[in-house]
């Protein structure tokens, strides 16, 4: 394992601040790891925890702590850019486990005994163990192999190249400060002004369509069109009621499109892996990066001692069967993969769609105890979102040369703060807010209340009280899009690895434009397609519109660069640094909001 006194760690000649501890020393890892988890990460989970009791979801804790951590780790020069990235690790883990109080909002609404606080603490710290676990393990594949551009790990890595480094900040600063002014701004007005929620704008959503692309965007556009039309058909056969929004099917369809279009990837993964083995193909022969270097069977050993505690904690601890919980485990490695995936292509981590899906899947093998439904899906929930969490950190790790192994230490850390405060945020919440204990399940739609939606504790609820009444289509729904998925992805990887059509489409504009089409409205990526299956079709036309604009900005012809011009970075474009502000500027308003409304709640009640 790589020690504190790694490359990426080294002291460089550099720093501008004397008074900083000097890179590589205890101290300075002491400086980083406190501000990660005991500053920006519960600044993180104020903003995550609002975002999650108000919305039903949340922006992950990693540009905002980029962002804020840059301005310290600033004084170590250009290098200084790997000290923030460590920040940003162990803060977004804080961040992302504090969102994970709906779980205790769900107890609530349905009535269900609380386990001591030390239990729960407990049962979170293990499966966000195994979640760091299996995210490492699986970085090889959807970081390295795939080359998956996980759009707000991209913006936190142009962030961080920008803040650390006096001429990329100067040539950047004007765009990057615009993008985070427009999402501050953007993010306020939404919040606040009654027009702007109804069109449901979201400029950090608007930003990752800014990152990602045309032919991402719109495909996102295209399902939630299909969604749409679709309506009256779903309605017809019983998979939704008159009134009903398209995507409480279409969440399941898009779900399971992923995991049919992972079929043909991760075949073709271990076919060239098992040709290396036996010897048919050579392996690589170039060494590999320092940074990026692991030891494997440390993290294998890792996941399978994190697996056995979450299984023995569920039992011995919370009193839950041993069946579903290591049926819950067996299907983070799964879930971890799918929605890895789907996040590396949308910034979209669907877990709450884990959640239900497992639960849908423990009802067909006979459970019907609600209890032991949202233990077990809890498994799923807090695992795939810390895995969602280390893959996008890695990400950004990629582009910088972070050393992944300081990286895990960071975000292990992180996961141990982050399982204490989340129940603590959960509590401070709905002490400060009583709406939030009243289960809107049971409401008329007057009756809801329109500040705090809570959309996720809403699905978690729904999904738990129909284990008494199981619904076969819904099984049926996802068994849909693995078929569509797994048919798609294979004539997609077909008409790309033809000869004749990659003439055709380097032959001209017509090539061109044909492959454009096919790749965004006839034959798009299931991983981009499925986005628009999980949000409302407003927010997937915001992310549609970032796309078309960055597509369109980026094909126009570049100024030539300038003799003494300083060299930036290819994936560092004009539009990526307004869309990484986009998100940053939408999390900074979150945070805001939240700390603003707690506080008032706190004074008024003074």
């Amino acid at each position: 394992m790589t020690t504190l006194s790694s490359p990426a760690a080294s002291t460089p000649d550099g720093q501008r601040w004397a008074w900083l501890p000097r890179q590589g020393t205890w101290k300075y890892h002491l400086l980083l790891l406190s501000l990660g988890v005991f500053v920006l990460g519960p600044l993180g989970g104020v903003t995550a925890s609002y975002m999650n009791f108000s919305l039903g979801f949340f922006v992950g804790g990693q540009v905002l702590a980029g962002l804020l951590g840059s301005v310290v780790t600033l004084g170590y020069g250009a290098e200084g850019k790997h000290g923030a990235n460590f920040i940003q690790t162990s803060a977004a883990s804080v961040a992302g486990l504090s969102a994970m109080g709906v779980l205790i909002q769900a107890m609530v609404w349905m009535g269900m005994p609380q386990p001591p606080v030390w239990q729960l603490m407990l049962y979170m710290l293990c499966i966000g163990m195994l979640g760091a676990g299996v995210g490492m393990l699986y970085t090889p594949i959807l970081v390295d192999k795939l080359q998956l551009p996980y759009p707000s790990g991209f913006a936190v890595a142009n962030i961080l190249r920008a803040l650390t480094d006096p001429v990329l900040l100067r040539r950047s600063v004007a765009k990057l400060g615009s993008g985070i002014g427009a999402g501050l701004l953007g993010g306020i007005a939404a919040a606040k002004l009654p027009f702007m929620a109804a069109i449901e704008l979201s400029t950090s959503t608007l930003g990752a369509g800014l990152l990602v692309g045309a032919r991402i965007g719109i495909p996102a556009l295209v399902a939630g069109l299909t969604g749409w039309a679709l309506i009256p058909y779903f309605i017809s056969i019983g998979w939704l009621h008159e009134g009903d929004p398209a995507r409480k099917i279409m969440f399941l369809i898009a779900l399971g499109t992923i995991m049919g279009a992972a079929i043909i990837d991760l075949s073709l993964i271990f076919w060239q892996a098992w040709q290396r083995l036996t010897g048919r193909t050579p392996a690589p022969t170039q060494g590999q990066e320092s940074w990026k270097r692991v030891d494997t069977r440390r993290v294998i050993s890792w996941v399978a001692f994190w697996a056995v505690a979450v299984v023995c904690t569920g039992h011995f601890v919370l009193g839950q069967p041993v069946g579903y919980l290591v049926f819950a485990v067996l299907l983070v490695f799964l879930f971890a993969m799918v929605n890895g995936i789907s996040q590396g292509i949308s910034d979209s981590n669907p877990i709450s769609s884990a959640f239900v899906v497992s639960v849908v899947m423990m009802a067909a093998l006979g459970l019907k105890d609600p209890t032991i439904g949202l233990m077990a899906g809890t498994v799923l929930l807090v695992s795939v979102s810390v895995a969602g969490d280390m893959q996008q950190d890695r990400s950004t790790g990629a582009r910088l040369g972070t050393s992944r192994t300081l990286q895990f230490r960071y975000q292990v850390a992180g996961i141990v703060v982050g399982a204490i405060v989340a129940v603590g945020f959960a509590k401070l919440f709905m002490a400060a807010y009583p709406v939030l204990l009243l289960d809107q399940t049971v409401m008329k739609a007057g009756e809801q209340p329109s500040e705090w939606s809570a959309a996720m504790t809403y699905k978690f609820v729904g999904v738990l009280r129909s284990l008494t009444d199981d619904k076969p289509y819904q099984r049926t729904a996802i068994w849909v899009g693995v078929g569509i998925g797994f048919a798609v992805e294979l004539a997609r990887k077909l008409l790309k690895r033809n000869a004749g059509y990659q003439r055709f489409v380097a032959s001209g504009k017509g090539g061109f434009a044909t492959d454009f089409v096919l790749d965004s409205v006839l034959l798009p990526s299931p991983y981009a397609w499925s986005f628009g299956g999980f949000v409302n079709l407003n927010t997937s036309a915001w992310f549609a519109i970032g796309g078309i604009i960055s597509s369109a900005v980026n094909s126009l012809p570049k100024a030539k660069p300038q003799p003494g011009d300083a060299e930036v970075p290819e994936d560092m474009s004009n539009t990526s640094l307004i869309g990484g502000g986009l998100i940053a500027g939408d999390a900074l308003a979150a945070l805001g909001l939240g700390i603003v409304g707690l506080l008032g709640t706190v004074l008024a009640g003074g």
